[in-house]
């Protein structure tokens, strides 16, 4: 572990909230050039802290708040905006992640997103793209706490991202959950890896890659422990893991394992790790997997300079939001002019948007529209619901959350959305959104030059000039109703001068 440098002006930090460990990364970016300044990784094992109703125990939480709240007093003096922090599989599995996430954001002192599965695949693949660089189609493998990812890609393209339900926690608490090593378990373990990885034999053919790398804490441990043992340079085969599995029933147990190079804080998921390694080498057509440089926090870290280039030409998300418009068949016509006037509407009362705020809005005015796919009829529920089950690339859950809740909100009465109006960032936005749906109902152009909406407090007023309301009835008629809407919430006043 290094301690964090004292001068962090140009630094940008990751942290990875694991099934097994959790990681942060200080680094500095030139270019191509990318230079670790910091690395600390710390044995959480929140996956292990899932009981049987999937819900982290206390004691589990509190081991990762404990970790949290050091990693946080190591980004002092970071900017706020080259800091991200992501959790996977188990915070996606866990049914109370709500309330550790609340705490956890506090005690780090910035927000956590909790991204799907596919998005995890596919930051991994961009962390190894660039720190391992190569122009082969290759197969990228990385088997976490509680799933595994599966990429195909080439270059810095990744072409197919998966992701499993299985990882090194989840088998070796299912069938070494005692510690004891029995051939039983470790066939037993291997069909259940085979059951679950089975539907991807096909989408990761051994003639569409040609070289197989591995990523992060399962493929590290065990090439260590293979190089360490003399067994092999730390490339991993078939033999060298039977040679693995074999050391394990030797020994019995756990405890009674010994493996030069084998680390304690991988002892007890190192069962579980073998028997996904084996699974994949044999059914996959691997005859060796390369341990590898690049992993899920520099992939982070990568994506988020990306996204904070001027032109945001780079940004993943701008792109996964055009490819959602042409698959639910978006009005883009539409979508624009939504967009344009939310934009207007929302820079009125928020003078000093943040960008990434902004960027919310106009996606979601983006994608308002794409339950029309679905149905006419109560459409916004049905943008809400795609936008809150969709992978995008470059989104993550907490993200799609938000922009679903927009997607509701568009329209209709607002008791459906107290919880979250609570929030009075997505007020804003939702505001700005509502009011813009309502300029452009008719679905032509807008010509909404001289209106302002001006805040004081809870106060709203739309200011409309009397040569726009009087070639605008039926508009003005319903920006009048949606006066009466948020009146009944009782959290803003809206009012047409």
């Amino acid at each position: 572990m290094t301690t964090r440098p004292d001068s962090v002006t140009s630094l940008w930090a990751s942290i990875d909230i694991g099934s097994n460990s959790f990681r942060l990364e200080l680094a500095r970016l030139s270019g191509e050039r990318y230079q670790r300044v910091s690395y600390i990784k710390e044995n959480v094992r929140l996956g292990a802290g899932l009981d049987a109703q999937g819900m982290l125990t206390e004691a589990a939480m509190q081991r990762g708040l404990a970790c949290l709240k050091a990693f946080g007093e190591q980004l002092v003096g970071i900017r706020p905006e080259r800091i991200r922090a992501v959790a996977t599989q188990t915070l996606r599995e866990a049914r109370n992640r709500n309330a550790f996430l609340a705490r956890a954001q506090a005690v780090l002192g910035h927000s956590i997103e909790v991204i799907a599965g596919r998005e995890e695949a596919r930051l991994i693949f961009a962390g190894v793209a660039r720190l391992q660089p190569s122009t082969k189609p290759r197969l990228v493998i990385d088997i976490g706490g509680r799933s595994t990812e599966m990429i195909l890609g080439t270059g810095r393209k990744p072409v197919l991202a998966e992701s499993f339900g299985v990882g090194s926690v989840g088998l070796s608490l299912r069938f070494f959950g005692d510690g004891r090593y029995t051939a039983e378990a470790f066939r037993a373990a291997q069909v259940a890896a085979g059951a679950e990885l089975e539907e991807a034999l096909t989408l990761f053919r051994p003639e569409l890659w040609q070289e197989a790398l591995g990523s992060s804490g399962t493929v590290g441990a065990v090439s260590q422990l293979l190089a360490a043992s003399g067994q092999t340079d730390g490339r991993i085969t078939q033999d060298a893991l039977r040679w693995c599995v074999e050391q394990c029933l030797a020994a019995g147990s756990q405890d009674k394992l010994q493996l030069p190079g084998l680390k304690d804080d991988r002892r007890p998921v190192v069962a579980g790790g073998l028997c996904i390694l084996y699974t994949l080498l044999t059914q996959f057509g691997i005859k060796e997997l390369l341990p590898t440089k690049g992993a899920l926090r520099q992939g982070v870290i990568f994506d988020l300079a990306e996204r904070l280039q001027p032109s945001g030409a780079a940004d993943p998300r701008a792109t996964s939001v055009s490819e959602l418009q042409t698959r639910f068949a978006v009005d883009i016509a539409q979508a624009d002019r939504v967009a344009e006037q939310a934009e207007r509407l929302y820079r009125q009362i928020e003078p000093k948007p943040q960008a990434e705020l902004l960027r919310e809005l106009r996606w979601a005015a983006a994608l308002h529209e794409m339950g029309m796919l679905v149905s006419h009829h109560d459409h916004h529920r049905h943008s809400a619901y795609l936008l809150a089950h969709v992978d995008a690339a470059g989104f993550s859950t907490n993200q799609l959350q938000r922009l679903a809740a927009l997607a509701l909100g568009q329209r209709g009465g607002l008791r459906k959305m107290e919880a979250q109006l609570a929030d009075t960032s997505l007020l804003a936005q939702l505001i700005a959104l509502r009011l813009a749906v309502i300029l452009c109902h008719a679905r032509t152009p807008v010509t909404a030059d001289g209106l302002l909406l001006e805040r004081h407090a809870k106060q709203l007023t739309l200011r409309c000039p009397k040569s726009w309301s009087t070639g605008h009835a039926r508009t003005r008629y319903l920006l009048k109703e949606e006066g009466e809407a948020w009146a009944r919430t009782g959290i803003i006043e809206l009012a047409l001068a």
